[in-house]
């Protein structure tokens, strides 16, 4: 559908520190397994700029690490009125939130809508303010959801 060109993704959560760089990081990996990473531009954000040029928490990194992901190169950045294609919020008050800046058009949607098992309307929760346990929860949930979009992708990238 797309042809060669390039499809253009952004996950955004709150301060792009813990969900959406956690999603961007196994992503990017899953899109390289299905053969899409030359297809796709993928970057992450935050709704707010609190966190702008910080490193992903270090809990964060450390589930990542523990399951054998790099987060290290991540700096926070706020989301910005790039042309997306599709826009991928964690959760429903960011999703909100996207839905009031984006250019008419876009597609703006769920992270985990992209998981075949999820509920309907359900969210990767923010993990910030708890422990070790939140932060696996988040990754379990992301990458169930990143096969689906991955899926998804390819669907409309063939």
């Amino acid at each position: 559908m797309m042809g060669c060109m390039t499809f253009r993704v952004s996950l955004v959560c709150m301060g792009n520190i813990c969900r959406s760089p956690m999603a961007e990081v196994v992503l990017r990996r899953t899109l390289d397994e299905h053969g899409l990473s030359e297809k796709v531009a993928l970057d992450s954000a935050g709704t707010g700029g609190w966190h702008v040029g910080d490193p992903m928490d270090e809990r964060a990194a450390a589930v990542l690490a523990a399951h054998g992901y790099d987060g290290s190169l991540h700096r926070a950045r706020q989301f910005g009125f790039d042309k997306y294609d599709l826009v991928v919020a964690m959760d429903a008050e960011n999703l909100g939130a996207l839905r009031r800046v984006v250019p008419a058009g876009t597609d703006v949607r769920l992270f985990r809508s992209f998981d075949p098992e999820a509920p309907e309307g359900a969210e990767v929760p923010d993990p910030y303010y708890g422990g070790r346990d939140g932060f696996e929860i988040v990754l379990a949930q992301v990458k169930a959801a990143s096969e689906g979009l991955a899926k998804y992708l390819a669907d409309r990238l063939d």
